[in-house]
């Protein structure tokens, strides 16, 4: 255990400092039963990696003793350090740390707690950040870029990306394959690009950032800016809090080139499947050749990410009459805008974030609107999101306060899902006392409103099922003046022209916008891979929480997401802009280590309780 803190340590450092002297002391040792006993008897150890080569919690003292068991040995920690003052308040003390593993470096955060009189571990963070020997060119390691000298065989660097694009697939194949090219695909690809891993990205829209150009025009984000930055390359300081779709889509494109992501737009995969005995994957693609005709090639990459979107494929219900019905209709995810609607009667299925968005563009362009409720809807404020929210962490406040963006990630993925929830409940408290004004003009205008099963709110709902929630923005004023009408129940059957419920309730319509959501992101592994597949590595996201769609046992953390699967070789990576920034490092270096032939033990690997 090393000390760096320069001044004569507080109570808190030196408890603090000899608390880790002690971990240290027992893990050096290979004591397990020791190290456990410095945990609490109530204890939650996260792991991103470093000790795991998964990204997984242990509950307790039998949970670290059985991580320790399966991992100490080769992981040999060493060198934990406490680079900064650690914090105290109501009885915890919060402390930053460094350490050292053997293949690699990490950080994480720990909050001990006075038990039996003596300091102890209730939650612990491990994360590993760098390889030994596979640093990324950052900082006082950039590379120099100029080659000094005179030299009759030089190739300028627009000479090198030439290359590297015309071989590209052809005659060099890339180790990782990433299919999916948003934010997610391309966050990662650029870590792929700095940890030197040869990889590509493909994606069916023909430029980086068409996902969001295609969206309805109306469509920002609804996450603030400082919850947004890519890896390496954060939004300007200009930047809006809500970026505009279009703007978004531009700064992706820009993006991709100025951190050299090989990056294949116009790309369609047609099918994937893996060779056991080469341990390869085999993925026929369709793509624009360099005359824009349309190519057939054959890839070979030794891992296949599926980055296509957390929110997987669109939920498009079958429903009687929809072959009768004389106007038109489509999924949210195909709403062109509100331009050629104005003055038509539009029916919007659904009653979240995407439902409230159409129907408020919709209304500002003359059109009729009425929104079809089906289940209740969780409604959080913008405002009251951001400030109570999210502003301890990723606002302008935050940042003024020292707060860094990687510090934000770190602090959030400290807190264990299994307890989350009850950090989350007075946060969503205090937001329904200061708007509870505009939750009663919702419930007397007959909207449903909900706070989650137990009252945890949006970020656990977003967790536990990626859907029922709608950040407010605007258009939830709508429903409460009654400007947008507001229908309730299931739908039955179209008619010509007409939405029909099953009380019967008629919607004479000439749009009808299924805002319905999304399947599980295991969906596009069945079509591209096969059903089997699908199967095998079961489904994707969800913390096994046992509440409204997300089924139990327990799991713990978000399925098969960001870490290894039950089919080899074969990775999810999504979520929004912050979970596409954080997770993509270490998605990206648990590719590296299989590049690099690193030994990789799995510990944890997924169980597979429910498939698609």
């Amino acid at each position: 255990m090393t000390q760096t803190l320069d001044a004569p340590p507080t109570t808190a450092a030196r408890r603090a400092r000899d608390w880790f002297t002690a971990l240290e002391d027992a893990l050096r040792a290979r004591d397990v039963e020791r190290a456990a006993g410095l945990f609490a008897r109530t204890s939650f150890w996260r792991d991103l990696v470093a000790f795991s080569w998964n990204i997984t919690t242990v509950e307790d003292r039998a949970g670290v003793t059985d991580l320790l068991t399966a991992t100490l040995d080769r992981t040999d920690p060493s060198g934990f350090a406490v680079p900064d003052e650690p914090e105290e308040a109501d009885g915890v003390t919060t402390a930053w740390f460094t350490f050292e593993t053997a293949v690699g470096r990490g950080r994480g955060l720990a909050r001990l707690v006075e038990e039996d009189g003596e300091l102890r571990a209730w939650t612990f963070l491990t994360t590993l950040y760098e390889l030994r020997g596979h640093e990324e060119p950052r900082g006082p390691a950039r590379p120099k870029g100029a080659e000094h000298g005179v030299n009759r065989d030089r190739q300028t660097w627009a000479e090198r990306r030439a290359r590297e694009a015309v071989e590209l697939g052809r005659t060099t194949q890339p180790y990782v394959l990433v299919v999916g090219g948003g934010q997610g695909g391309i966050a990662l690809g650029a870590r792929l690009r700095q940890l030197d891993v040869p990889a590509l990205v493909v994606d069916r829209h023909a430029r980086p950032g068409d996902q969001w150009r295609s969206r309805y025009k109306s469509l920002c984000l609804h996450d603030p800016v400082w919850y947004d930055h890519l890896p390496y390359l954060p939004f300007p300081d200009n930047w809006p809090v809500f970026a505009p779709k279009d703007k978004i889509g531009d700064w992706l494109e820009s993006y991709v080139k100025v951190m050299e992501i090989p990056y294949w737009g116009g790309t369609e995969v047609r099918s994937a499947h893996y060779d056991d005995a080469a341990g390869e994957w085999t993925v026929v693609v369709v793509r624009d050749g360099p005359g824009h005709e349309r190519e057939e090639l054959t890839l070979r990459p030794k891992q296949l990410v599926l980055a296509t979107g957390m929110s997987g494929k669109p939920n498009v219900p079958v429903l009687p009459g929809q072959d009768v019905f004389r106007g038109e209709q489509h999924h949210s995810s195909a709403h062109p805008g509100p331009d050629e609607y104005a003055g038509k009667k539009v029916v919007v299925i659904g009653s979240n974030n995407s439902a409230f968005d159409i129907c408020g563009a919709l209304w500002e362009h003359g059109a009729d609107v009425t929104m079809v409720q089906r289940t209740s809807t969780h409604i959080v404020k913008s405002d009251s999101l951001m400030e109570i929210g999210l502003g301890a962490l990723y606002s302008e406040e935050a940042v003024a306060s020292g707060m860094t963006t990687e510090k934000a990630d770190l602090v959030f993925a400290s807190i264990p899902y299994r307890v989350m929830h009850e950090f989350q409940i007075p946060l969503y408290e205090q937001m329904r006392e200061r708007d509870a004004d505009f939750y009663r003009r919702m419930e007397d205008a007959g909207f449903r409103l909900d706070w989650g099963d137990d009252g945890s709110g949006l970020f656990m709902k977003y967790l536990r099922r990626g859907s029922g929630y709608y950040i407010d923005v605007g258009a939830a004023d709508l429903v409460a003046n009654g400007d947008v009408q507001l229908a309730h129940g299931q739908v039955d059957h179209l008619t010509e022209d007409a939405v029909v419920l099953e009380d019967g309730t008629e919607l004479p319509a000439d749009l009808v916008v299924y805002a319905t959501g999304y399947g599980s992101m295991n969906g596009w592994a069945a079509d591209l891979i096969s059903p089997e597949v699908a199967d095998r590595v079961g489904k994707v996201w969800g913390l096994g929480s046992d509440t409204t769609k997300d089924p139990g046992p327990w799991e713990g953390e978000q399925r098969n997401m960001w870490k290894p699967t039950q089919q080899e070789a074969l990775w999810f990576h999504g979520g929004n802009l912050h979970q596409s920034r954080h997770y993509s490092l270490y998605l990206a270096l648990q590719l590296k280590a299989r590049q690099a032939g690193l030994p990789t033990p799995v510990y944890g690997l997924q169980e597979v309780h429910h498939t698609r």
